[in-house]
């Protein structure tokens, strides 16, 4: 019998999931202040800088298991009251040569695997959530352990308008508040 391979019947340079499957997880970041990196040259442009910033990069993916809850506890983070500079996405299993590159160029040595959240400042990787902590975690204590690093090397003071802008969004589409979910405690 002959030999098929996944890759000869649906190619490996094309993405792996319907764009309509990852659409709605795309805008949960971008919704929020999130710029795609969709080529390695827009790779390039986010991290191949020298200016001191902080620079948040959401690995997102549409497993299940990781993803639904890396999404919301990186936004949720974003309530704290310092923040990264910047923040950007891409998409394991669409663009495929943004994320190979990416893989390749800044994290060397480190298996590949989605979703992840990284934090760069000028071009090197200063702290990782690995797949293997989101899976494990709600999303609350992914926001917990971002905001924890965010406090160590993050400068830029938050700004009420994006704070209610978030709020607004996840009372819309999660039907929490989530700052009097906080006050609750």
């Amino acid at each position: 019998m002959a030999q098929i391979s996944v890759d000869s019947l649906i190619g490996n340079q094309g993405p792996s999931y319907p764009e309509q499957v990852a659409a709605p997880y795309r805008k949960e970041l971008t919704d929020n202040g999130f710029t795609q990196m969709l080529t390695p040259v827009d790779v390039d442009a986010a991290l191949q800088r020298n200016d001191g910033k902080i620079i948040m990069v959401v690995l997102n993916s549409v497993c299940g298991c990781g993803a639904r809850v890396a999404r919301p506890g990186a936004l949720l983070s974003l309530f704290s009251k310092v923040v990264p500079d910047e923040r950007f996405t891409l998409f394991a299993g669409m663009e495929k040569d943004a994320v190979g590159y990416f893989r390749s160029a800044y994290l060397q040595g480190i298996t590949p695997s989605s979703p992840n959240i990284y934090l760069f400042k000028d071009g090197e990787l200063i702290f990782i959530l690995h797949r293997h902590q989101i899976e494990r975690s709600a999303a609350g204590d992914i926001a917990d352990a971002l905001i924890n690093k965010y406090n160590e090397v993050c400068t830029k003071e938050n700004e009420d308008a994006s704070v209610e802008s978030l709020r607004q969004y996840f009372i819309e589409h999660f039907d929490v508040d989530p700052l009097e979910v906080e006050s609750q405690k």
